[in-house]
């Protein structure tokens, strides 16, 4: 079987237009949630958000597209990390277009994010906008493959949160099996009325920067962003940079809710399980977790809940870089597959910011608080779940 490797990462976020930037604010600590200049909407004024750091027309002035009609929000942040993906990879033409490489992207809200001229379009209130072919989520996706020339297998993902997260494991499953010797994957989410509306109407936003794992939680905050990164099978690398190894992987679905995960957390640990059994590894191999962490009751205390069942009294580090983020949705798997490879080859830990006290007992746990480097960190396990009960882990190991 083929191993998996990942040669090439690209990141944009409230912390950073770049995966440099992303990596500095981690490093300092320095969360991105807050208000948001870009983004209009009543609930802006209200509500703490992980809102870039550049408005479309910046974000069209950085990649040289300030003409070209039809581009989403969704598009440009899609855009600016997938190229730096396959620049930091050194993909050219010839490997873009080769019938060997594939696309899977991810995203929940894609051209939706201009929700109120969708709803112009659907209902006929004005002629046919620039925007017309642009509301799926799966636009930016037919958007790169053109812009590219991409010829093998495209597919756009969305199973809410663990949307970017399934698109790492359906990448590699791809190399795995031979079908393809490399594939970009990742996804993006762009702040819209849509979600902002929907994650208001279940009363589970935050009014201040979220706070995983706190006692005192009292929701998520919601980002944008987007992450990409080009898996190669190890044996078709020819000397390139390799960042880790996709070591494993594990997806669930609980079916306990439409908006929550079972209080058993069922999906979590059978997701884990997966990962570790699909791994080769043990529980004791893992030297860090990049928890899902979203700052939800539900979240945050089923997750601990599932920690506890694979892992005993011994709970490897953990955080939760949606403190810093905000939850970037269809991006947030890919976002956290980046960190936790930065943790690997950085030799580094990122605290939780906003946390102040321990989830109840009987669990107590608190996430990594101070920042840490010079730690050996082997193997972690990145978790992502998604409405419905759609829980993925990625185990991602230094090679």
């Amino acid at each position: 079987m083929k191993r998996v490797v990942v040669t090439g990462i690209g990141a944009i976020s409230s912390i950073g237009l770049d995966v440099q930037g992303n990596l500095n604010s981690l490093r300092n600590g320095i969360g991105g949630i807050g208000q948001s200049k870009f983004f209009v909407s009543k609930y802006a004024q209200t509500h703490a958000l992980g809102e870039v750091k550049a408005s479309d027309d910046e974000l069209r002035l950085m990649l040289e597209v300030k003409d070209e009609k039809g581009l989403t929000r969704s598009d440009l942040l899609a855009f600016k990390a997938f190229r730096e993906a396959i620049t930091d990879a050194g993909l050219d033409e010839d490997a873009l277009s080769s019938f060997d490489t594939a696309l899977i992207s991810a995203s929940t809200v894609g051209g939706m994010c201009l929700t109120d001229q969708l709803y112009q379009d659907a209902n006929t209130a004005s002629k046919a906008s620039e925007f017309i072919r642009s509301y799926s989520a799966s636009a930016h996706t037919s958007y790169l493959a053109k812009r590219y020339g991409i010829k093998g297998i495209v597919d756009t993902l969305n199973t809410a949160c663990s949307s970017s997260a399934n698109a790492i494991m359906i990448g590699s499953r791809l190399i795995k099996s031979g079908r393809a010797k490399r594939v970009i994957v990742g996804g993006v989410d762009s702040l819209a009325k849509y979600t902002v509306n929907g994650f208001n109407s279940l009363g589970i936003l935050s009014p201040a920067a979220t706070k995983p794992f706190d006692l005192n939680r009292i929701g998520l905050s919601l980002g944008e962003g987007a992450a990409y990164l080009v898996l190669e099978a190890l044996d078709e690398v020819d000397g390139k940079q390799v960042y880790a190894e996709i070591k494993g992987y594990g997806n669930a679905s609980d079916a306990y809710h439409t908006s929550s995960i079972s209080d058993d957390a069922d999906g979590v640990v059978y997701a884990i399980r997966q990962a570790l059994n699909s791994s080769g590894l043990s529980p004791n191999d893992i030297h860090y977790i990049n928890a899902h962490g979203t700052g939800t009751g539900n979240n945050d205390k089923a997750e601990v809940v599932g920690f506890s069942t694979i892992f005993g009294s011994k709970i490897p580090p953990f955080n939760s870089t949606k403190s810093y983020t905000g939850h970037t949705l269809g991006a947030s798997g890919g976002l956290e597959a980046i960190y936790s490879i930065f943790s690997i080859k950085y030799g580094e830990l990122y605290p939780s910011l906003n946390f102040e006290t321990p989830i109840e007992e009987p669990y107590g746990l608190a996430p990594i608080r101070c920042y840490q480097n010079d730690v050996e960190i082997r193997n972690v396990l990145s978790n992502s779940y998604g409405f419905s009960g759609s829980c993925t882990s990625l185990v991602i190991s230094k090679v």
